[in-house]
């Protein structure tokens, strides 16, 4: 039982600090220019026009990036922790990616549809997702790895 509270410890805070570093990551690349979408679209649905796009909106987008990382983390756990693949977290982030800017596009209002989106932003963005999904995937299955071995 304390084995695995300890792991599933170990999964929110994978998912937690897996959210705020590629967050981070994404808002360093919005500042850079290389996509036109920060962390602050995570509060779009929300927000108030006013400070969505500032640098305390981008802040609270990636807050709640974090938190739904967190979920995220969850999930991997659940479908895909006994495999530990790169290419399985690869394919997790493009999942996320698909369903993010695909089946979620309706919720974040002003951000054109994939086809119309720049290749620099679809470059840059699911290039985001797929180091997120490999850091979430390898990472969670590496300690349910870990957490088999210590028990044979």
């Amino acid at each position: 039982m304390n084995e695995e509270w300890n792991y599933n410890q170990k999964v929110a805070g994978i998912g937690f600090f897996g959210g705020v570093i590629w967050s981070l990551i994404g808002y360093a690349a919005y500042s850079l220019h290389f996509t036109e979408m920060g962390p602050a679209m995570a509060v779009q649905p929300w927000a108030l026009p006013e400070w969505k796009d500032t640098y305390l909106g981008h802040f609270a987008g990636i807050a709640v990036i974090a938190f739904l990382s967190v979920f995220t983390a969850f999930m991997y756990r659940v479908f895909f922790q006994k495999w530990e693949s790169i290419w399985l977290g690869a394919v997790y982030g493009v999942s996320l990616w698909v369903i993010v800017f695909y089946f979620l596009h309706p919720l974040f209002p002003g951000k054109d549809p994939i086809t119309s989106m720049s290749l620099t932003d679809f470059v840059t963005t699911i290039c985001l997702y797929v180091t997120y999904g490999v850091f979430i995937g390898y990472s969670v299955s590496y300690e349910y790895k870990v957490i088999q071995h210590q028990q044979a």
